[in-house]
């Protein structure tokens, strides 16, 4: 089994967007940790807030295997993958890690670069898998976090609560 960890996004019809990936993500992989749900501005492009938080589960799929079935939960919420990448979206789904996995080509980014780079990805990254470490980094992504610019980019607790729902 392969640990996983997963960003979702969305900035269209948000709490049954979010609601419905996550249901889609237990059902197929069981066991599923979330980080909080946070608001952000859209970045890149004027558009409506975004919720975003990561997910993290164990798979037995290959990588190859595992990224269809997560375009496949995309699609399932009319998402388009042929469409510009700044542009407001139903349900996103990007895979940041797969295990220890280092792998930066036409097809995969692992570790994602967007852990970097966003707030809104290395937060709640940071809150679910703090002791980790970046497997080209070999930083924990707590620490990650704690030197992260956070004036730069701003984010917050979202409203929206999974208590119940999922």
């Amino acid at each position: 089994m392969t640990r996983v960890y997963v960003g979702i996004g969305s900035n269209i019809d948000r709490d049954a967007s979010i609601k419905g990936g996550i249901a889609a993500l237990k059902t197929k992989f069981g066991d599923v940790v979330l980080s909080r749900i946070y608001e952000s501005p859209a970045f890149g492009f004027e558009g409506d807030n975004f919720y975003n938080l990561v997910a993290g589960f164990e798979t037995g799929y290959s990588l190859n295997e595992l990224a269809e079935e997560l375009r496949a939960i995309e699609y399932s919420f009319g998402r388009k993958r042929n469409e510009e990448r700044f542009l407001p979206r139903t349900l996103d789904i990007d895979l940041l890690l797969f295990g220890n996995l280092v792998r930066h080509d036409d097809k995969y980014d692992l570790p994602r670069d967007d852990i970097l780079r966003y707030a809104f990805v290395l937060c709640p990254m940071a809150e679910i898998a703090g002791l980790e470490r970046h497997p080209e980094l070999g930083e924990s992504y707590s620490k990650l976090w704690s030197n992260f610019d956070k004036n730069e980019q701003q984010i917050w607790p979202a409203s929206l609560s999974l208590t119940g729902h999922v």
